[in-house]
């Protein structure tokens, strides 16, 4: 046979060849030792974590001449035929391609059928996920109660996409992404059976490329082992996996660190050069910023960082930029590569992003001379405070100034309706005055809308008309802030009644009152003037109702509505 993949080659023939699935691994072998292997198991994870491998495993396990055991001999006929797929009774199917439901029902018909040469017929169902939702239906039953010489292993890296009904009839392992230094042990452990001559920080770069993933570290090991001449180098590592070289990058980030525009632009011209793909780079970058905040906060979580090496220059930019300034990067960065992946031009979105943080102010910056300045300032007033208590002055009669001047701000920002404008209003109002200006109301705001006065607009959200005449109706606002800015802004009032005059045919005024003030105004008029009707909204006779209830609670209390 020619060639094969590192990864075909070295694939784990026992539970402790699978890396970094301690927690897998050890639950089946004391289920293999105890005699109690479950008749369906899912195994569910990212791709290239061992899934497969750990099925083909059990199976050999469960059927090894010299069981029960906690790890399959590989020597028995049983084991060898099971590896080399001469033993029919260890069925692997493909559930990408083998999805329909008679697939499903050949299946359900044959595991009746007693195994020819092993204890137990395995089906190892790979992809299960993508079978349709019949060939799910007809595997219910038969995985539920399969008879007792069948086990079921569906492996899967989408387990949302099964149904509860097939999962809840499983026991489920949930294989994790591997850690890059479990990845870097089994590549240095091939290397050294293979003879390959190999740097070790390649190996890391190559690790962290694989994104937790074995069959991935070792696909690209086999190839920058092709690529390589002798020895596997770091620039061999960062030309398959297509990283960016930590030296670029710490580069780039002194640049953006300096404020040095030309600098930054003239790394990024390099690496583009160089064939880097900019989505690529962009990551790398982030990853790179995300380690140095990790640095700074927890450096005894290095080996968690998932693209940088500590070196001096690292170190370095550590101990200068801000945890301010990374958050900002990374935010940067972040937006940058979104805006990325809907264009034809990344670069330009890249070349933008480096001019805008080199030109960005960085937070929380002060120079030493604006320090001393500040502290300087600060003795003084403390000086100028203890003169203050040795002549007997109080520390607050400094406050007082500023609660006066507090004071006085809150008086001339209360705001007072104008009582006599509304009682006019109030003398004259009719509720089919009323009943016009609020069936009016929203046309009021739509035209506000459309003649772009959204900031006049948004003063009347939350304002009703609550008295109208022919010549002029009232507004009631919830807020005080909001009656004073719409009653002080002279355009505001001329608009509102342009546009009455606009919608009812003749000029309407407008008069504006706080909510606050409001219900006590209105009771004053309703005090001192004797009518029988302009407004229809009292009368002389108060209703049983209104007059049992201002009983029981008072007039602060009570509010009417119409």
């Amino acid at each position: 046979m020619g060639y094969q993949a590192l990864y075909r080659v070295w694939r784990p023939q026992q539970f402790i060849d699978v890396v970094g699935q301690e927690h897998v691994t050890k639950t089946l072998q004391n289920a293999l030792v105890g005699q109690k292997v479950s008749h369906a198991y899912l195994f569910s994870g990212p791709r290239g974590t061992g899934k497969t491998s750990a099925a083909k495993i059990l199976a050999k396990a469960v059927n090894c001449e010299h069981a029960p055991t906690s790890e399959p001999c590989n020597e028995c006929a049983t084991c060898r035929g099971i590896t080399d797929g001469s033993i029919s009774d260890v069925i692997e199917i493909d559930a990408a391609s083998n999805n329909g439901v008679e697939e499903i029902r050949d299946i359900r018909d044959k595991v009746k059928y007693a195994p020819n040469a092993v204890t137990y017929k395995v089906y190892i169902i790979d992809e299960v996920h993508m079978l349709s939702q019949g060939a799910f239906n007809a595997l219910l039953k038969t995985l539920e109660e399969p008879p007792k010489h069948v086990i079921f292993i569906l492996a899967t890296t989408e387990p949302h996409k099964i149904p509860l009904t097939i999962i809840s009839r499983c026991q489920r392992f949930d294989f994790k992404r591997i850690q890059p230094q479990d990845i870097v042990g089994r590549m240095s452990q091939i290397i050294a059976e293979t003879g390959v001559s190999c740097d070790e920080q390649a190996l890391h770069i190559i690790a962290r490329a694989a994104e937790g993933g074995m069959r991935d570290a070792l696909s690209l090991l086999d190839q920058a082992i092709s690529f390589s001449s002798e020895t596997v180098s770091v620039e061999d590592a960062l030309t398959v996996t297509g990283s960016v070289s930590q030296a670029f990058l710490s580069r780039l980030a002194k640049a953006i660190y300096d404020k040095e525009v030309a600098v930054a632009l003239e790394v990024l011209e390099e690496l583009l050069a160089m064939g880097k793909d900019p989505a690529r780079f962009i990551e790398d970058m982030i990853y790179y910023f995300r380690d140095m905040l990790l640095f700074q906060t927890a450096p005894a979580l290095a080996e968690s960082f998932e693209r940088v090496l500590i070196d001096p220059q690292f170190k370095e930019l550590a101990e200068v930029i801000s945890s301010e300034s990374i958050y900002s990067i990374i935010e940067s960065f972040n937006q940058t590569q979104q805006d990325m992946k809907w264009t034809n031009h990344p670069r330009i979105f890249l070349e933008v992003a480096l001019v805008k943080l080199c030109n960005e102010q960085r937070p929380n910056q002060i120079d030493n001379g604006q320090l001393q300045q500040l502290q300087q300032k600060i003795e003084d007033l403390e000086k100028k405070l203890l003169e203050m208590q040795k002549n007997g002055i109080p520390a607050a009669m400094a406050e007082k100034p500023a609660e006066q001047a507090k004071a006085q701000r809150a008086v001339k920002k209360s705001y007072k309706a104008p009582a006599g404008k509304i009682n006019q209003v109030l003398k004259q109002a009719t509720k089919p005055d009323l009943n016009a200006v609020k069936s009016k109301w929203g046309e009021v705001l739509e035209q506000l809308g459309l003649q772009n006065q959204k900031s006049l607009a948004a003063l009347l959200t939350e304002a009703e008309p609550v008295a109208a005449s022919t010549e002029a109706f009232v507004v009631k606002f919830k807020y005080d802030i909001h009656c004073q800015m719409a009653m002080e802004n002279n355009r505001f009032v001329e608009v509102i009644a342009s546009i009455m005059q606009q919608l009812t045919g003749h000029r309407m005024e407008i008069a504006g009152v706080p909510e606050s003030q409001w219900q006590r105004l209105r009771e004053d008029f309703i005090s001192t003037q004797q009518f029988d009707g302009p407004e229809e909204t009292e009368s002389k006779e108060e209703d049983p109702f209104i007059a049992e209830a201002r009983k029981l609670v008072g007039d602060d209390l009570l509010e009417i509505k119409e």
